[in-house]
């Protein structure tokens, strides 16, 4: 995801592209070179006649117009007037594309500011931990905490149950009460804006029994590789299998992907488990640079991907190939890790490799996101909005492009697992770990459903559930997109 700066004459190279993720659960995309953002100061659009609502709206009228890749979806006679806010107006555009399953929010208005900063640092403010839910059950759990962040330093990591929230001891609502009473929406309500300095109590269950602690949001850098899991060689029975664990396509994932394939690379791996499982997406580039770091045995002009905008900006359409690197690794067999929260950039990269190793590249865990599109960004800089579009379709080399369901669909080879938060990322016992290492050794597995369903198996303290999913808004923040289930 990146910048789009209008010039008279454009191509795609010079437009801000994105493949990144969860709208309500999604993905977005990025050009190759990435074009680094420029600092864009605070404005004022109060003083500024271009930043009215209704200067606004028009404005992204006009980019939806030219650029959208669902024109034909657009209404014909839509009273901006109507509309509250910018947001609001943007999702009555694409209602029609939404309705499809072909936009589900993933046409939208960031902050510039904002928006640079997480893709080139990863800066956010939050708890740092992902959530997921059960609404069945009505039970919440943490999926992911993250190093550096106040969550991980209070206690809560992968496993930790949240038994109930509140701004206080006194006021301390269970889960279960806020679940019944809102739904997913309760919950989301009661960790409070991602905010530093917003501090919530919560009652937890770890295996240390249950305990209250107060915790507070903080700015933080968030790390795409971590760095107690994210990259690891797993003995599997004197079979060298190579584990990357990938948060997020930022640009500061390229140097730690790198330095994990050149010690692959050393040790002479040939198969590896690359885990996305909750990864919703990002920069086009650094999805770019993991297909290229997997392409040791890929030719120059081997397609990696093909970016497709609508006929009458067929000129912008351009295939990217493969250019291996000098840590590049040459896999005989790949196994992918995924879920729901496996979107766009991380489907692209696994979607790549299919004409290439057909069988031998495998999908473990559940059905993916299904967000084969990606954005282009247009800048208003007096008003700091970044206009994330929808604008380019993408394909592997074998023109497909068609998993709008999930890539259950069109994968040649999955492998049903659950995702067993009670063990780490990378631990041999963990259950789509042990999946994926079962296949890259030749054994069986089960297939996933195509059924195209989000929620999916995980395994928890209290045993295994087929309805828990990342927590995730209807309308994220860009870290939310990107890092599903994120507070």
């Amino acid at each position: 995801m990146r910048r789009f700066g209008r010039t008279a004459a454009l191509t795609l190279q010079s437009l801000a592209l994105m493949l990144s993720g969860c709208g309500d659960g999604g993905g977005s995309g990025g050009s190759s070179p990435t074009p680094t953002p420029t600092s864009t100061p605070t404005p004022t659009p109060s003083a500024n006649a271009s930043c009215t609502l209704r200067a606004r709206q028009d404005w992204a009228l006009a980019q939806m117009q030219e650029w959208y890749l669902f024109p034909e979806t657009l209404p014909g006679n839509l009273n901006p007037a109507a509309y509250a806010s910018l947001e609001d107006y943007v999702d009555a555009l694409t209602a029609t594309a939404r309705a499809q399953g072909r936009d589900r929010y993933f046409t939208f208005v960031t902050s510039i500011a904002g928006e640079t900063n997480y893709y080139n640092n990863g800066t956010t403010a939050g708890f740092g931990i992902r959530v997921k839910t059960d609404a069945g059950a009505r039970r919440a759990w943490v999926s992911e905490a993250f190093e550096g962040a106040p969550g991980l330093a209070a206690g809560l990591d992968r496993g930790v149950e949240i038994l109930a929230i509140g701004t206080g001891a006194n006021t301390l609502q269970s889960v279960a009460t806020l679940m019944a009473n809102s739904g997913e929406a309760g919950v989301i309500n009661a960790l409070g804006p991602d905010t530093a300095g917003v501090t919530r109590t919560l009652r937890i269950r770890d295996t240390g029994g249950d305990h209250v602690i107060t915790v507070s949001k903080a700015d933080y850098d968030l790390t795409p590789v971590s760095s107690r899991y994210g990259a690891r060689v797993i003995d599997d029975n004197g079979n060298k299998v190579g584990y990357i664990n990938l948060r997020t396509f930022i640009s500061s994932a390229d140097p730690a992907l790198r330095a994990a394939f050149a010690s692959f690379k050393a040790q002479g791996i040939d198969q590896v488990i690359i885990d996305l499982r909750y990864n919703g997406g990002g920069l086009l580039s650094i999805a770019q640079t993991l297909g290229n770091l997997l392409g040791g045995n890929r030719q120059a002009s081997d397609v990696f991907a093909q970016l497709t905008l609508r006929p009458e900006k067929s000129s912008e359409n351009e295939t990217l190939n493969f250019a291996p690197q000098p840590d590049s690794i040459s896999p005989r067999k790949i196994a992918f890790i995924g879920f729901e929260g496996t979107a766009s950039a991380s489907e692209l990269v696994i979607n790549a490799m299919v004409p290439y190793l057909h069988t031998n590249v495998v999908l473990v865990g559940g059905n993916t996101y299904g967000k084969p599109v990606g954005q282009i960004a247009i800048d208003r800089s007096a008003c700091d909005d970044r206009f994330r579009i929808i604008a380019f379709a993408t394909k592997n080399a074998a023109g497909n492009g068609n998993y709008f369901n999930g890539l259950a669909t069109t994968m040649e080879a999955t492998c049903r697992a659950s995702d067993d938060v009670t063990r780490q990322f990378g631990d041999a016992q963990e259950g789509s770990t042990r999946v994926a290492l079962d296949y890259l050794a030749g054994r069986g597995c089960s297939p996933i459903s195509a059924s195209g369903v989000v929620a999916q198996s995980v395994t928890t303290s209290a045993g295994s559930t087929s309805g828990a999913r990342l927590l995730v808004p209807d309308h994220p923040t860009t870290p939310q997109r990107e890092v599903p289930g994120i507070f």
